[in-house]
């Protein structure tokens, strides 16, 4: 396993049309999992919940995606149709990280939110350190009330977005980031 910082600083999305399989094992998405639940959370509420996509129901949640699509849009081309239906066949695992706060007095549901983009956040990097690839996407679809019912979403419920997971032969290319003396200030009194 490597370093944590090394892990920390080679994690990179992969886009979900190149990632390949096979996917992850259970056992193996169980570690990721088990890892993208220890996130910090005020009050032990778990606010949030994984649905997992995996096999041929990624085509079957894939259907449900393409009829909010047609719905929205009635003139959507045959093309369009099949391309939203293959939405999460594009990687051999898909997770579905989903905010679901708890009615709290004490815990604001902004911060139960932040606690499950955590979640989303620790299974990129559990996906990374086991050798995997993986990319955090929040499409159309994961702000779509039609395809939040047809997954199960109760109204209170959001989803945070779509973690795809598979392998990826080669380096991920890295993105620019920002300087630190762009992003970091020191308070001073």
């Amino acid at each position: 396993m490597p370093d944590a910082l090394a892990l920390l600083k080679t994690r990179r999305s992969v886009k979900p049309d190149q990632l390949q399989g096979p996917p992850p094992s259970a056992a193996d998405l169980d570690t990721m999992l088990t890892i993208a639940a220890r996130v910090p959370d005020h009050g032990k509420l778990v606010p949030w919940r994984f649905i997992v996509f995996e096999g041929d129901h990624r085509e079957e949640a894939g259907a449900a995606i393409a009829s909010a699509y047609a719905a929205k849009y009635p003139d959507a081309s045959g093309d369009q149709i099949y391309f939203e239906t293959n939405r999460l066949a594009r990687a051999p695992l898909v997770v579905g990280v989903v905010s679901s706060p708890v009615e709290s007095a004490k815990i604001p549901a902004v911060e139960q939110q932040l606690s499950a983009a955590a979640a989303a956040q620790n299974l990129l990097l559990a996906a990374h350190a086991l050798g995997y690839a993986a990319c955090w996407l929040t499409e159309w679809y994961a702000y779509d009330a039609q395809v939040a019912r047809a997954f199960g979403l109760d109204d209170h419920e959001k989803f945070i977005g779509f973690v795809h997971i598979g392998r990826f032969d080669g380096t991920p290319e890295d993105r620019p980031r920002p300087k630190l003396a762009d992003i970091v200030t020191r308070f001073e009194a």
